[in-house]
């Protein structure tokens, strides 16, 4: 049947991805299993949830919702339908002056936390994914964390649900009809979980197994302690949500107790000789009030030890040490502090290799906290190509902590798992460990199904613990949740599952699953294919941060596709290899903005905008490639065509009417689709020459070499009766009583970011060389700073080093590149009188920025200029990427939705960037026009 027909009758065709492109980009989640959708759909409403609940039984075809795809353990993809919730539902609602907090599924953990930062509270569950993971899977997943223990999970702070069950019915705690809707509608259900209660209350043994393991984290099976928490069924159904992995039914809306986010913190790195003198300091810890206890064994802490910044210490520690990760919370430093002392005063019983040193700076606290976290990734990083990354999570009683780690390492040992580590939240006996495995021969799976079923026998028998604490019973443990619960307590989880999905369409095969071997059947292939696509995880960390992600592919999807050709070819199968190569041209390659800001989120720091320059290199012709040299060789006279072309069609549109370009390049562009779209912000710069000529001051009194951007000169206009930013920069300069250069053959020098971004290698290697050779003249040989009015230009000018002669690796490592950002910063505002403050704007810090460390450079400036100074919670890449707008406008567009909505919910006295292009597409988005900080500054010395 064509599936993506029939779906047609629920969801208009645009939300509905059924290209070849489409289902193996959503194979993936970040587990080590992979399945191919029939189709992916993107509901927006819960009626349309209901139609493909209906469409689901209708067709016997399977559904499973996905928000994020982070989860661990292969529960959110399938062979059937995927429902994708990531784009359209992300409402956030702060209720009851933060200490309440509605949500729905598609809205990531840290924008919830975001929303509720100005209360001065969180949400409960803290796992490491949270600038990933989205409210779907938080709740689905029972999601904890390194603070939130067990009685700040989902679980325990969701306080009302709105749901939807297989049947089309949708139900809401938060109303009473409900309740009594619930008992008439589904009497079947309603008197199911009414017996089981019973049987449980009926059951003293049942009843304290029940009670006794949900003291300690388990995501094993289903939230079987709501039949013993709450007394009406309704509530009992809507808590069974909660940690069923979407198995039983949909939740379309939470409402969720929020938590104290204290203000007050310190943090300390605690050595010990073992891990059973580490264990030893749990429990006073504990009961001090620490609220993060984690641990780590030498072969994690041995994985970090050379990462920049690491206490040196780390690596003289002994073979068999370990160390705590400690931090103490409260409201107050005071109240801190008391809590340290408690502590302190139980120290000198403890084996400590070195005395503890708490630090309350929030610099040093990053860098610890960056130690712990960067231990996952650190093993991810050095795996051997072609293996994946199986990160375990496990539960035992905190007593029994240290002996348990042993028995592991032993486990490690005898099933070659040399590399593996051991970390995790001491304090509730919850630690995981990491192995690197591949499953790329019958032999290679065999070792892994023993290594798993002894660790599953050592956990459950020897020291009945939980298989898995935080990431879900997923199609991992789905074979071991009898094993760990009993047959009775497993009988009740599958009356659950056949009572309310009795064709078991929903998510099949995850938490209930026959099949004893379904822990090693649909196991991910992960071919050797180049070094960027090899070192990734598919964690989906980057996703969020991906300026495509809701128009074509994320960097992981575009990373699982690439793995997806290569596997293709060595199949044979050249047809569905050359679909998916032509549809990857659009989806992968043009729509990518190479921003490179999902580096930033990876934990392994792929640049997949690296990854598609090199794809883009490659695909060029040689005539294209010669092309582009001739561009850069003649740089000065292109850019005065450019300008040339600028200016005309600012005078056919005053001539003809203000949107007569733009109708004529649509058109255009509907027959050449490469071709560039005109838009209303493309205003040619009036008046460059004159002001370069009036700015600039003789070599010998100037403080800094100023080098106006190509951009700047040929499109750097201001908003009508402005100074364009030369004189701009000029007047700011004058204001503090210094005086700047600008060079005579500026005209024909260029950054090379229009050959590097589009893979034209030689035209970029060219341009730089030229660039930094002159640059070298301009700076009397590096004696004064290079400023650049374009955070982009500036970034890449300042890593062109890669492409230089050894001549000019010299010349570059002399010189000083700095930012307009460092330029106000460091000479403008220390000699400046500020003699107005505008009373509030809005910043779009580039991406550029954000990787050269300078966004929190750029919000201070704003903040001495500026009474309210507001960064969208949204703010991202805007797509733009140089000229990337003009050519693929939609990719831009989709880019800047997120915070342009949120921005138009307010007017603003100023709107302000640090790039001009990025200027114009949020100044198209959002219908205000953003220009660069520097105007803000002139306007308020």
């Amino acid at each position: 049947m064509d599936i993506a027909l029939l779906l047609e009758s629920i969801l208009p065709k645009a939300r509905i991805r059924a290209r070849l492109i489409d289902v193996v980009s959503y194979a993936s989640d970040a587990g080590f299993y992979y399945l191919r959708p029939l189709a992916v759909v993107q509901p927006v409403s819960v009626e349309e949830i209901k139609q493909l609940f209906a469409f689901s039984h209708q067709h016997k075809v399977p559904l499973t919702f996905r928000a994020a795809g982070t989860s661990l353990s292969g529960q959110s993809i399938t062979d059937g339908v995927l429902v994708d919730l990531s784009q359209y539902w992300n409402k956030v609602q702060v209720e009851q002056e933060g200490a309440q907090v509605r949500v729905q599924p598609g809205v990531i953990g840290a924008i919830v936390n975001a929303h509720l930062r100005p209360y001065k509270r969180k949400i409960g569950p803290d796992p490491a994914s949270i600038n990933s993971a989205m409210m779907g899977g938080i709740l689905s997943n029972n999601a904890s964390g390194m603070c939130c223990g067990v009685s700040k999970n989902s679980y325990h702070t969701t306080r009302y649900i709105s749901f939807v069950l297989p049947n089309g019915q949708c139900y809401t705690t938060e109303k009473q009809i409900d309740y009594l809707r619930f008992s008439e509608e589904c009497p079947e259900l309603y008197l199911t979980l009414q017996r089981t209660k019973q049987q449980i209350r009926n059951n003293p043994e049942l009843h304290y197994l029940i009670r006794h393991k949900y003291k300690t984290k388990n995501t094993v099976g289903y939230s079987v302690n709501a039949l013993i928490d709450y007394e009406h069924p309704l509530d009992i159904m809507a808590h069974l949500l909660i940690g069923a992995e979407g198995t039983l039914g949909f939740i379309a809306e939470a409402v969720l107790q929020t938590v104290p986010d204290y203000p007050a913190k310190s943090t300390a790195l605690l050595y010990f000789p073992d891990i059973y003198a580490a264990c030893q300091a749990i429990v006073p810890l504990t009961e001090a009030g620490a609220e993060a206890v984690e641990l780590m064994d030498r072969a994690s802490l041995r994985s970090i030890e050379h990462m920049a910044g690491v206490p040196a210490v780390i690596k003289t520690l002994p073979e068999t040490a370990a160390a705590l990760l400690v931090e103490f919370q409260a409201n107050t430093h005071d109240e801190v502090q008391e809590k340290i002392l408690k502590f302190m005063a139980l120290a000198p019983e403890l084996a400590l290799l070195e005395q503890p040193v708490f630090t309350t700076d929030p610099i040093e606290q990053g860098l610890l906290w960056k130690v712990r976290k960067g231990m996952f990734p650190a093993v991810g990083a050095v795996r051997a190509s072609g293996s994946t990354v199986l990160l375990e999570d496990i539960a035992v009683p905190v007593a029994r902590l240290g002996d348990a780690i042993l028995d592991l390492q032993e486990l490690f040992r005898k099933h070659g798992y040399p590399n593996a580590i051991i970390f995790g939240h001491a304090k509730d006996g919850n630690i995981h460990f990491v192995v690197t495995q591949a499953f790329d021969t019958p032999e290679e799976v065999i070792r892994y199904d023993r290594f798993l079923k002894e660790v599953v026998k050592l956990v459950v028998k020897k020291y009945e613990g939980a298989l898995k604490a935080e990431h879900g019973t997923g199609r991992n443990m789905a074979p071991f949740v009898e094993t760990e619960w009993g047959p009775e307590v497993y009988r009740i989880m599958k009356t659950l599952k056949q009572v309310v999905d009795p064709e078991n369409l929903l998510n099949p095969g995850v938490i209930i699953n026959h099949d004893q071997n379904a822990h090693i059947q649909n196991l991910k292939d992960l071919p050797k294919v180049e070094e960027e696509v090899d070192r990734c995880m598919e964690c989906g960390f980057c996703e969020h941060k991906c300026p495509s992600r809701n128009l074509t592919l994320t960097p992981r999807q575009r990373i699982v596709v690439r793995r997806e050709l290569l596997n293709l070819q060595r199949k044979g199968k050249k047809k569905e290899h050359k679909e998916l190569l032509n549809q990857y041209q659009y989806d992968g390659l043009d729509t990518c903005a190479v921003d490179g800001l999902c580096a930033t989120a990876c934990p392994v720091d792929i640049n997949t905008g690296d990854l598609v320059k090199r794809l883009r290199r490659e695909n060029h012709s040689e005539l294209a490639n010669q092309v582009a040299l001739m561009v850069a060789k003649n740089f000065k006279p292109v850019s005065s065509v450019v300008k040339f072309g600028l200016e005309a069609g600012a005078g056919v549109n005053k001539l003809l009417g203000a949107n007569t370009l733009s109708r004529l390049t649509e058109e255009v562009k509907d027959m050449i689709p490469s071709f560039p779209l005109w838009t209303k912000q493309l205003a040619p710069a009036p008046g460059i020459a004159r002001s370069m000529a009036h700015a600039t001051a003789p070599v010998t009194e100037a403080t800094v070499v100023y080098f106006p951007t190509c951009i700047s000169r040929t499109m750097g206009a201001a908003e009508s009766g402005k100074k364009n930013i030369i004189d701009t920069f000029k007047s700011v300069s004058d204001k503090v009583g210094l005086k700047f250069t600008i060079p005579e053959n500026v005209q024909g020098a260029c950054c090379g970011q229009i050959f590097s971004s589009k893979g034209y290698s030689q035209a970029f290697a060219y341009t730089a060389n030229e660039t930094i050779e002159k640059v070298w003249q301009w700076t009397d040989k590096g004696r004064l700073p290079l400023v650049l009015d374009i955070t982009s230009c500036t970034h890449t000018l300042q890593n062109c080093r890669p492409v230089l002669t050894a001549e000019n690796k010299q010349k570059f490592d002399a010189i000083k590149i700095i930012d307009s950002i460092d330029y106000i910063a460091d000479f403008i505002l220390p000699k400046a009188n500020v003699l107005r403050k505008k009373a509030n704007i809005v910043l779009h810090p580039v991406c550029s920025l954000q990787k050269m460390g300078l966004e929190g450079r750029f919000v201070s400036i704003a903040r001495q200029l500026a009474e309210e100074v507001t960064v969208p919670m949204h703010a991202g890449c805007c797509g733009m990427a140089g000229d990337r707008g003009f050519i693929v406008p939609e990719l831009t567009a989709s880019a800047t939705a997120p915070e342009a909505a949120e921005v138009k919910q307010r007017e603003y006295e100023g709107y302000y960037s640090s790039a001009k292009t990025c200027e114009m597409a949020m100044t198209e988005a959002v219908g205000r026009n953003y220009e660069s900080i520097v105007y803000l500054l002139d306007e308020c010395l």
